[in-house]
């Protein structure tokens, strides 16, 4: 991995064990292709929600805010009408259902394995995005993942979305483990990074799987930057027992 970015606070996170891993799922665990920014451009469609910027600047908006809530988005797209986000959030969940249903679903390649090997491992793994409940549940339901983890969780099931970091620290408290040092966070975009530092995780890693560029999520913080997930196993923190 001679293309992996190691910074000190990397090396650092080595001193304590990881006993929790709180992965994203568009574009880190799950394929994206495109998909969220479809359902984005359909939700737009049908709702008006873009105000006050051309589309061009809202397409570029949507992009840096990848793996942000998607309420959040809509509120800054709409101007600040909390309404008219709220249709639109509902939309952009029925235009990506429809996408899932046209075209289906797909893990990361390796991803379904290496989680199981993990919690094989004694270690639990957590799910996070800023999807809705609905939307998080339909992909686990179409992936067959809703064992496969320990833990799912939505921006509304704790609070905030990314890049706040209470989606991290949700997980962290319902798994149990001891400190935020165990645990490590890797995402594939900007948001994601800075959650798990703002966190305080151990471990930050960017994937270049989905969103973001390698300059972005180093920029962001990132200890390590992976070209997928499968990657994890070559890390110091988890190549050893």
């Amino acid at each position: 991995m001679n293309d992996t970015l190691i910074t000190d606070s990397g090396a650092q996170a080595l001193a304590t064990p990881i006993e929790l891993v709180v992965f994203d799922m568009a574009g880190t665990t799950v394929q994206d292709d495109g998909v969220v920014e479809l359902a984005f451009e359909r939700a737009a469609e049908r709702t008006g929600v873009v105000v006050n910027m051309s589309w061009d600047e809202a397409l570029t908006y949507v992009r840096d805010t990848m793996g942000q809530s998607k309420i959040d988005v809509f509120s800054h797209l709409s101007g600040g009408d909390l309404a008219l986000a709220k249709r639109a959030t509902q939309s952009f969940e029925e235009a990506y259902a429809e996408i899932v249903r046209e075209s289906g679903v797909a893990a990361i390649d390796g991803t379904a394995e290496l989680i199981t090997e993990l919690r094989d491992r004694g270690l639990s793994v957590a799910l996070t995005t800023g999807f809705a409940p609905v939307t998080r549940d339909a992909i686990l339901d179409a992936l067959g993942w809703r064992e496969l983890v320990d833990i799912a969780l939505s921006p509304v099931d704790v609070g905030r979305g990314r890049p706040a970091p209470d989606l991290v620290l949700s997980a962290l408290m319902r798994s149990g483990a001891s400190c935020v040092q165990a645990v490590a966070v890797l995402g594939d975009t900007e948001s994601d990074v800075r959650s798990g530092r703002r966190a305080g995780a151990g471990l930050v890693a960017g994937v270049l799987s989905g969103a973001h560029d390698r300059a972005t999520l180093e920029a962001a913080g990132a200890d390590y930057v992976l070209n997928s997930v499968v990657e994890l196993r070559g890390l110091p923190a988890f190549s050893a027992g």
